[in-house]
């Protein structure tokens, strides 16, 4: 192994990321000389952008607005390819004795969010503004992850909370949370991002590792047993994961357009989430 480059890649426990596993488990990146540590971040986007900004982990795969607000924000990174071509569909929860029944009575309540910062921040207020609807940053818990969600929305200490529908649909199912509608991302939802200093002294194995899941992504999307495995490694239905898996694409190559970075920033911007935007050459390695 020491012949290997070490990258560190950090990503969510969410099925999205099953290439990821399915590329490590078959010594893929291996054979492209690269050793991938992986670290699962339940806390999110949040998490995962304090992480590159402290050096903690090399590459995320990480949600489009998040890592966007972040880099204009400081973080030493750049965006490095998208991983997904299509928008993230966020379910709205609250919890099931809370006397909250309608999609439209949430603006005025308390959110959980897993961090400042994080999608379950950043969507909330993207999606009031769409509606001319301004929050208040005081209407936001931290509450960490899904677990902390869970317990917080339990006991009516919070009464929404945005998270990707099909990792929540379980709990519906089993009556922990009530669901009151989706939000869809208005751009694809998940970019991956590396840190400045892995990009100066690792760039040849981060274009190797981007050919990897690339080539992995390709093969997962035309894979006839990718929705049993997902079922099976997730725990979720398989009528769920079909919906779920013919409802995604996932890229297979690494453009970012200028339109697509245009429209995040423009979002953020008008929803107060950044203050101005820069040039687009500085989200690019």
């Amino acid at each position: 192994m020491s012949n290997l480059t070490k990258i560190r890649v950090g990503g969510v426990p969410e099925h999205f990321n099953l290439p990821w596993h399915l590329a490590i488990e078959n010594g893929l990146f291996e054979k492209e000389g690269i050793e991938v540590e992986w670290t699962v971040f339940k806390g999110g986007t949040g998490q995962m952008t304090r992480a590159l900004r402290k050096n903690e982990i090399d590459v995320c795969i990480l949600l489009t607005e998040g890592i966007i607000a972040d880099i204009v924000n400081g973080n030493p990174a750049k965006l490095i390819g998208k991983y997904l071509n299509t928008p993230l569909i966020w379910g709205v929860y609250t919890g099931i004795h809370n006397s909250v029944t309608q999609y439209g009575e949430i603006y005025d309540k308390q959110y959980a969010v897993s961090r400042f910062g994080s999608g379950s921040h950043l969507m909330p207020i993207v999606d009031a503004n769409s509606k001319k609807i301004k929050l208040k940053h005081s209407q936001f818990e931290v509450i960490k992850n899904l677990d902390g969600a869970l317990e917080s929305l339990a006991t009516n200490a919070t009464d929404a909370f945005y998270w990707e529908k099909y990792t929540t649909k379980p709990y519906v199912d089993s009556g922990l949370l009530k669901h009151l509608g989706d939000y869809v991302t208005p751009w694809p939802c998940f970019m991956m991002a590396a840190t400045n200093s892995v990009l100066e002294r690792a760039h040849k194995s981060i274009e190797r590792l981007k050919r990897v899941i690339y080539f992995t992504t390709k093969q997962f999307m035309t894979s006839p047993t990718a929705i049993k495995e997902v079922s099976e490694r997730y725990h979720q239905k398989i009528e769920d994961v079909e919906a779920w898996f013919h409802a995604t694409e996932w890229s297979t190559n690494d453009d970012i357009s200028d339109k697509l970075l245009e429209n995040v920033l423009h979002t953020l911007k008008v929803a107060e989430i950044i203050e101005y935007k820069p040039a687009l050459s500085s989200f690019r390695a």
